[in-house]
């Protein structure tokens, strides 16, 4: 059985606000429906480990969301996420980074998490992410030196969504930017359409909508190797 490791964040707020935050529900929730669905296993694991702040988990219209949240094994997973220093990378054949704010302030930045990752792709992996999740892949360094996000194209979520959704002055960075900065090449399509892009092993979707895509792209992904 194929195993996916999602790192979540344990940022609990929107930046320095006071507004709370963390791993964007949907976002983790239609990843893991799709990997329920095709038989794969996943562990989800955060920095500090112990419960992970979620929001998002209230949205009535999403019985996916719903269905996964009420889940007994998703539930206990996300109350004691397993301690990300202390994992072994090579029992899993992909890593999966769903968004939210929570993760520009950890995530984000954690050198020794962005070298796990990259010994796991440099092995053979898979990468994932989506919306704010691209902003893990900006740490993540092959063991030759070499920046993942060098010699791979991506999306992420976009300056116009940050406007939009009225967090442009509260984040602790535009993402959007900061990938454009550093990975070898950015694209996007209008604010709220579902978009994925695949770059070899490095799976990325730029928003929301674009969770369940990315699910699938990653499951496909997984029957390549």
């Amino acid at each position: 059985m194929k195993k996916v490791l999602i790192p979540v964040t344990n940022h609990a707020t929107l930046g320095e606000t006071c507004q709370a935050n963390g791993t964007y529900s949907p976002e983790l929730t239609h990843v893991v429906d799709v990997l329920n669905k095709a038989g794969v296993s996943y562990d989800i694991a955060s920095i500090k480990g112990g419960a992970a702040p979620l929001y998002g988990t209230d949205i009535e219209d999403d019985p996916i969301n719903t269905a996964v949240i009420a889940d007994e094994q998703f539930a206990r997973q996300i109350a004691n996420t397993l301690v990300l220093s202390d994992i072994e990378i090579n029992k899993y054949d992909a890593v999966f980074y769903p968004g939210g704010f929570g993760l520009l302030s950890d995530l984000a930045l954690d050198e020794d998490v962005g070298a796990i990752a990259g010994a796991h792709y440099a092995a053979g992996g898979v990468i994932a992410a989506v919306c704010h999740g691209p902003a893990a892949l900006l740490p993540i360094t092959l063991p030759n030196g070499d920046k993942l996000l060098s010699s791979h194209r991506v999306t992420s979520f976009t300056r116009e969504e940050e406007v939009d959704y009225n967090t442009i002055n509260d984040i602790p960075f535009l993402l959007e930017d900061a990938l454009a900065r550093t990975a070898a090449g950015f694209s996007k399509v209008p604010p709220w359409g579902e978009y994925v892009v695949k770059d070899e092993r490095v799976i990325t979707g730029q928003n929301p909508a674009s969770a369940h895509a990315v699910g699938a792209a990653l499951v496909a992904a997984l029957g390549e190797g």
